[in-house]
């Protein structure tokens, strides 16, 4: 007979966490939060102390009666939800609920669901941290406070469904700041001139570094030709070779932020796809004999610390593995400064390190084994010790310019063996070997060659420089990162192309109302400082209650200028030439969470709305009377089709190109890597270069 109950967030964990306890212990699950703010109306006593009105969220009742009937029939209740502020809060709801005394030790939180770490935390149950509880308590009350007062004035003054939030309001801003800069951004012409040279057999590139011993940037063609008038005739002279070696240091083990930036760019992963596969890895995977195992640690935090176990085991699997260069002298140590950080939390890593991500494949989805293996490799290269690289800088001499060759050369790969982090352009760093020259040594050149450049305008925010951008501003924490995302794009207040955020005419509106009567909400530095703010209260050094009356202080002023200031926006559709085929009025443009489409005039009367489809300039190749276009799929995916659908089913993921393959006559499509564009036949793979560019992937 069991005489313990134990509550979690999901069935999944409880699932796990059951196997491990035994049949003294009933494991179930609350399917998350239980109570919260009603969504009818604000649910917060502001003139008594911010005084929140919980009630219980629909159909949960049925959850609720369970657990109430089951802690009944136990001597002990014990709350195992995440270990976080939510976590915390959803432990002292059920309390609240199920009338228990929170001051017992009745919270039990781990950072692991394996075997040895759950019965560790049942050794040592706690009481409920309500300072914690009162951090997630501010943070909500601020945000219902901001979106429900704000919210009603911008659909009396502009149009319903909008909102306003603290952090999304923030997200939006950046992302039309952005779009700005690129549109004022004016490019500058550069040149550079590349020498191709030959010493003995070896080939070697050099490059235009300066003259009469000083470093010299190259902005016009004029300035090129006199370089080359220079330079022409002139033998190529070593002056001087300079060899040093230099160490690279792995990457600390993965926070939220990092492993949804790294998801992002090796696994093409949306933010919270990285954060539900991740979910799954941590509430534990059937492995078969071994049974149901969480696979990584709380996927929620920021901070990089290791626990000494989880060092000492990853230490004597490098050295099994890999030998004793393999690792430092020293232990590896990764502290993330900033007061932002919850230390309390170690990084993201494996459970157990044994466990490699080829031993637990069969056991996982394509996704799972994807970002397990990433964090596996991730947490395994930080422990290990340096690589090392040989670099060579070879300075010539040609008259009185001087060029530049650069090489390095991989020494020994230390934690490179394993993993390297990627980067925002795609690029991987490879051996650029130079021949071995001495000052006075006399190099041939093939060619000399001079190429015009412009400077590029700032990329575009994807999703992971948003999520690095919002961490290194101190905006918003772990578990919002996903979320804010996902918000904006429903609001429709940016829209998604080629994978970058761009500001919708609607977003840009809301920021320019926000910036005018609510500019606080979009400062950084205070939404950074509030964030700093409520993470005091969290560690028990302010009064919640305090820093919602001194925020709200002011913003009641602020609503009170608005409500007198703002004027009545109304946002005319933009009229199209099409004629809805349905009732005969015109289609007008509409802005959607994957940018604009075409719906009826009439609506609501008529409903009917169309897709916009963009003409490529490429005929069908399976008909060949239609036109290739293209359309976006109900997940805003783009892909290409005929426009005499459905007379002809012709659909590409690829786009098509107009030129048929020079080799076999059948259709080529367009394959985008980092830094070029290639034209592939579908047929006999025949592939060719058309254009090389620098395409900032992040």
């Amino acid at each position: 007979m069991a005489d313990s109950l134990v509550i979690v967030e999901s069935p999944a964990k409880a699932k796990t966490i059951g196997k491990y306890l035994g049949s003294k212990y009933i494991v179930k699950a609350s399917m998350g939060h239980i109570r919260d703010l009603p969504k009818s109306q604000i649910g917060v006593e502001v003139e008594r102390d911010f005084e929140p009105k919980y009630i219980t969220i629909r159909g949960k009742g049925s959850v609720l009666k369970e657990l109430k009937d089951a802690s009944k029939k136990v001597k002990k209740v014990y709350l195992a939800a995440d270990p976080d502020r939510e976590g915390e809060a959803i432990a002292w709801h059920l309390a609240h609920y199920l009338e228990l005394n929170d001051t017992d030790n009745c919270r039990v939180v781990f950072n692991e669901i394996t075997k040895q770490a759950v019965k560790d935390a049942f050794k040592t149950p706690r009481p409920i941290n309500i300072d914690l509880v009162n951090a997630q308590q501010a943070r909500r009350i601020l945000d219902r406070l901001v979106g429900y007062k704000i919210s009603p004035l911008l659909w009396k003054k502009v149009k319903k469904g909008l909102s306003a939030g603290r952090v999304q309001s923030v997200a939006v801003k950046l992302i039309m700041d952005r779009e700005n800069e690129i549109k004022a951004f004016v490019p500058e012409e550069y040149w550079t001139i590349t020498a191709m040279l030959v010493a003995g057999k070896a080939h070697f590139e050099a490059k235009f570094y300066g003259m009469d011993g000083a470093k010299r940037e190259l902005g016009s063609e004029e300035e090129v030709q006199a370089v080359l008038k220079a330079i022409e005739g002139a033998p190529f002279i070593v002056k001087e070779v300079k060899e040093k070696e230099r160490l690279r240091n792995p990457s600390p083990p993965f926070i939220t932020s990092s492993l949804q930036q790294e998801a992002a760019r090796k696994l093409n992963f949306r933010a919270a796809k990285t954060m539900s596969v991740a979910q799954q890895l941590y509430e534990g995977i059937d492995l078969g004999k071994e049974g149901t195992v969480g696979l990584i640690t709380y996927m929620r935090t920021d901070s990089t610390r290791i626990s000494p176990v989880a060092q000492e085991e990853a230490k004597e699997y490098i050295l099994g593995k890999y030998g004793e260069s393999f690792y430092p002298e020293t232990p590896r140590v990764y502290t993330k400064k900033g007061s932002n950080t919850q230390d309390a939390h170690e990084g993201i890593r494996p459970s157990s390190v044994t466990r490699d991500p080829d031993s637990v494949k069969e056991f996982l989805s394509r996704d799972q084994f994807r970002l397990y293996k990433l964090v596996w490799e991730r947490f395994v290269a930080s422990q290990m010790s340096s690589a090392v690289l040989d670099t060579m800088t070879i300075d010539l001499n040609v008259g009185n310019t001087v060029f530049r060759a650069v090489g390095s050369k991989l020494k020994f790969p230390g934690f490179m063996k394993v993993y390297v982090e990627g980067n925002d352009d795609g690029t991987t760093e490879e051996d650029k070997l130079l021949p071995p020259l001495k000052s006075g040594d006399q190099v041939s050149s093939n060619e000399i060659q001079p190429k015009q450049h412009f400077t590029q305008p700032p990329p575009r925010y994807t999703e992971a420089r948003l999520v690095r951008a919002l961490e290194e501003l101190g905006i918003g924490r772990p578990s919002t990162y996903a979320p804010t995302l996902e918000t904006i794009q429903k609001r429709g207040y940016v829209a998604i192309e080629e994978k970058k955020f761009v500001p919708t005419e609607l977003g840009e509106l809301v920021i320019q109302l926000m910036s005018e009567f609510f500019p606080e909400i979009l400062d950084v530095e205070f939404t950074a400082q509030m964030e700093e703010e409520l993470d005091h209260v969290g560690e028990g050094k302010e009064n919640w209650i305090k820093v919602l009356d001194e925020f709200y202080t002011s913003f009641e002023k602020r609503l009170e200028f608005a409500e007198e200031e703002m004027k009545e926006i109304e946002i005319q559709d933009e009229v199209s030439d099409e004629i809805c085929e349905k009732c005969g009025k015109h289609l007008v443009y509409k802005m959607g969470r994957f940018g604009k489409f075409l719906a009826c005039s009439g609506f609501p009367d008529c409903r009917n709305t169309k897709p916009i489809v963009k003409d490529i300039g490429v005929t069908c190749p399976k008909c060949k009377e239609g036109k290739i276009v293209e359309r976006r799929s109900k997940k805003g995916r783009i892909f290409y089709g005929c426009d005499h659908y459905p007379e002809c089913d012709f659909v590409s993921w690829d786009k098509p190109v107009a030129q048929p393959c020079p080799n076999c006559g059948s259709m080529m499509i367009e394959k985008r890597t980092k830094t070029a564009v290639n034209h592939q036949c579908v047929e006999c793979g025949f592939k060719e270069e058309v254009k090389d560019e620098a395409n900032d992937e992040g």
